[in-house]
């Protein structure tokens, strides 16, 4: 983002202007090209056919670069990551998201930083394979899993973190790399990267005195294929009877229901109080330790894979791109 002078708001910025803002990056011994989207996207405005442009953009370049960095706005840039880990099939080279909390004209931006080690790591390789073959957030000094990041500061420099999953690499001094944590893909196969996701979701966050009135509008929202459902704790909703009565009538007319808990950190353990277990019985699916990012773009993508409902509660309960602990 760069700031306008006159009225002090903040907009996307080309790339060719943060070279000029970034001239370090010609002391790195790569070739760097660059591409940038017309116009400028501000990511608040992000949505899915933007991921399939993102992707597509990778994949035709995908043999002429050994990693590819995209600068993205912070507030959007979880879920991003996200999505593309679940598009990039057989993924052998680095796709790293940055961005900056400070405009990256300003004297005090963190944007610099974030871009030169993000161009580093993406460029780094051992034994002639990258060192890192996934999608990555890198921020403040820390790398990061993709599908395991969280926004969770709009204004310290430590925006994001990364709770359920240790990071990927410390940039110090040197750049140290957590070799036992990086996700290396079990099929090293020809890349696949599939670009369908069904929008057709929605997050619902529960809360002392949700009303049946809301939750029923909710459900009965016309096409609507699949359900986010961040709950208390470990995975607990209250067990009114009209609640329970709502999920089994969802479940029933064929809305998949990922249960996922509202804690920064920790786990879904269904069955583990009587106040999830009503959840286990009506066909509920355990998100685990997913994010929210990573379980609605998983739950979109899954949906768009032409799968049945079984097929994609099985795959919402395995690990695709390391987005969850088995």
């Amino acid at each position: 983002m760069v700031q306008r002078p006159e009225s002090g708001t903040l907009t996307p910025v080309k790339f060719d202007q943060i070279l000029n803002e970034v001239p370090e990056l010609n002391k790195f011994n790569y070739h760097i090209q660059t591409i940038t989207f017309s116009p400028a996207l501000d990511s608040s405005n992000m949505t899915p056919s933007v991921w399939v442009k993102i992707a597509q953009t990778i994949k035709k370049n995908y043999n002429d670069f050994d990693g590819f960095v995209i600068l993205h706005g912070t507030d959007t840039m979880a879920y991003t990551a996200s999505a593309l880990s679940f598009m990039f099939e057989n993924l052998d080279k680095p796709i790293i998201l940055t961005g900056s909390q400070l405009p990256i004209g300003t004297i005090r931006t963190d944007g610099k930083e974030n871009l030169i080690t993000s161009v580093e790591i993406a460029a780094a390789k051992e034994n002639g394979k990258s060192k890192v073959p996934e999608v990555c957030i890198y921020f403040d000094f820390n790398l990061y899993r993709g599908n395991r990041t969280v926004k969770r500061d709009s204004e310290q420099f430590s925006a994001f973190h990364s709770v359920n999953y240790p990071a990927l690499a410390v940039a110090g001094v040197d750049i140290r790399y957590s070799n036992e944590f990086i996700y290396k893909p079990e099929n090293n196969g020809i890349l696949k990267v599939n670009t369908k996701f069904d929008d057709n979701v929605v997050i619902l966050k529960m809360f002392p005195g949700i009303s049946e009135k809301v939750f029923s509008s909710i459900i009965n929202i016309q096409e609507l294929k699949g359900i986010v459902l961040e709950t208390f704790g470990s995975g607990n909703v209250h067990t009114t009877p009209w609640l329970i009565n709502c999920i089994k009538k969802a479940i029933k007319k064929g809305i998949i229901i990922l249960n996922i808990t509202q804690c920064e950190g920790g786990r879904v353990i269904m069955g583990q109080y009587e106040t999830s277990l009503e959840l286990l019985n009506a066909g509920v699916v355990s998100g685990k330790d997913m994010t929210s990012e990573a379980a609605i773009t998983k739950l979109m993508f899954l949906l768009g894979q032409g799968l049945n409902n079984n097929e994609i509660k099985f795959y919402l309960n395995k690990s695709l791109r390391g987005e969850i602990s088995d």
